[in-house]
C-alpha cells in the first residue's frame, strides 16, 4: 500500500478544546474500515482511551466543526456526537486495529502530527524574534524622540533668546503700489 498523502491528513486535523484531534469517521475512512466498526474496536478497548486521548464531541463543538470548517467529514445523520482522538489516542489506535493498512496510516498520521507540531515551534521561534526586533526598534525610536524634544527645546530656547523688534517701529524697504 502507498503511502497516505500528509496533506490530505493534515486537512483531516481539527483542533477542538485547544487540542489537535482527528473525527472517528475521518480515521475509519482512512483504515478502511466503517465508523462504527472503528468505535466498536474503540469501545471493547475503552480502558486505552482516557478522555485525553479520545473525547466525544458536545453539540456546540459539532455546530462549530460543521459549519466553520465545511471541510469536516460529519455525517449529519448520525444518531451519536463523534468521537475525536488526539494523538496519542491515534497512536492507542494502532494497539487495536491490526492490519497492515492501519499500520500505514499511523505511520502517515504520526509524520503529520511530527509535522504539524514542527511548524508551530516555528512559529514561535518567529513569533519571539519579532517580539525581540518590536523591543529594540521601541528603544530606536524612544532615542530618536528624545533628541527631537531636546531639538525641540533648543530651538524654544534659542526663539526666546533672540532680541524682539518694537511692534511699531518704522518699517524700511520699497512701498507698495496701489
Amino acid at each position: 500500500m502507498k503511502e497516505i498523502s500528509l496533506i490530505r491528513i493534515e486537512k483531516m486535523i481539527y483542533i477542538v478544546r485547544g487540542t489537535k484531534v482527528m473525527l472517528d469517521s475521518d480515521l475509519a475512512e482512512l483504515y478502511g474500515v466503517e465508523t462504527k466498526a472503528l468505535n466498536r474496536a474503540v469501545k471493547r478497548n475503552i480502558s486505552r482511551f482516557p478522555e485525553d486521548f479520545m473525547f466525544q464531541l458536545d453539540s456546540n463543538e459539532l455546530e462549530v466543526l460543521r459549519y466553520q470548517f465545511g471541510t469536516a467529514n460529519i455525517d449529519s445523520k448520525r444518531r451519536f456526537s463523534p468521537y475525536v482522538f488526539t494523538e496519542n489516542g491515534v497512536a492507542m489506535l494502532s494497539g487495536i486495529l491490526n492490519s497492515e493498512r492501519a499500520i500505514n496510516v499511523n505511520i502517515s498520521i504520526m509524520r503529520t502530527f511530527t509535522k504539524i507540531r514542527g511548524v508551530l515551534d516555528n512559529d514561535k521561534i518567529i513569533s519571539k524574534r519579532i517580539k525581540e526586533l518590536e523591543k529594540g526598534v521601541d528603544q530606536i525610536f524612544k532615542v530618536v524622540f528624545d533628541r527631537l524634544d531636546e531639538v525641540d527645546e533648543s530651538i524654544t530656547q534659542l526663539k526666546r533668546e533672540l532680541p524682539s523688534l518694537a511692534p511699531k517701529r518704522k518699517r524700511i524697504g520699497l512701498k507698495e503700489s496701489r
